[in-house]
């Protein structure tokens, strides 16, 4: 690896962002959260960031998506295509723990996904085995909600305005181009499940905020408890 000094100020943010996720429970295995809304970055920090361990650090990193724990097509908007069945149901976090989160705390190997939301169809990968000092990055959105407390050893959020992180992440869906702005129907589902989750994780602050507006600049900041705009974005 290059020299500090020549590396560009993305890898730099990162590397710095590794120091302290790695300094989370030396010695043991240690699960951290990757948190924010569509669109920002987070899985591609997540792999960078899994990229990079082994040249900082002897510690091994390996990162999961909770989109791979969707609630089948048919679940999910059983109660409409709301805000609020978004944000309540999307996600199977029962099959999370049963599959990464618990045989990870247990030292065993984890299944790192259970369900093809894209296909709509479950999924069997192979196991994956772990070291016993592994950090585990769980990236996704939601998070930090209520009901998922006690499960990371620290999270990390992800920010950008919604007026860069909605067409960015529109980007991806040819059904989705070109809806870049936030308060356009077509984005209503999701603005609004972001809406409800910041009000549900107001009192959790994450431990470490990366602001991902700019790629190529990203910025590395501690939570301030008398700045609440980061969890306004």
């Amino acid at each position: 690896m290059s020299a500090p000094g020549f590396l560009p100020l993305r890898q730099l943010v990162l590397v710095d962002l590794l120091g302290l996720m790695l300094a989370v429970r030396p010695g043991e295995r240690a699960v951290i959260a990757i948190d924010g809304p569509d669109g920002v970055g987070k899985s591609h920090l997540a792999r960078e960031l899994e990229a990079l361990a082994p040249h900082v650090a002897g510690r091994a990193v390996h990162a999961v998506s909770v989109d791979g724990f969707h609630h089948p097509r048919e679940h999910r908007h059983a109660r409409g295509s709301t805000g609020t069945t978004c944000y309540e149901d999307s996600y199977d976090y029962d099959a999370l723990r049963r599959a990464v989160l618990w045989p990870f705390r247990d030292g065993q190997d984890i299944v790192p996904a259970v369900f093809d939301v894209a296909r709509d169809t479950p999924v069997f990968p192979e196991p994956v085995p772990l070291a016993a000092d592994a950090v585990l990055l769980v990236e996704g959105v939601f998070l930090r909600r209520p009901e998922l407390r006690g499960e990371w050893d620290a999270t990390c959020l992800v920010t950008a305005p919604a007026g860069v992180s909605v067409p960015r992440g529109n980007a991806r869906f040819p059904r989705l181009a070109g809806l870049d702005d936030p308060g356009h129907e077509g984005n209503a589902r999701y603005v609004e499940a972001q809406q409800i989750y910041r009000l549900q994780s107001r009192t959790w602050a994450p431990d470490w905020i990366v602001d991902n507006t700019d790629l190529q600049r990203p910025e590395l900041v501690w939570p301030d408890p008398d700045e609440p705009q980061w969890f306004d974005q």
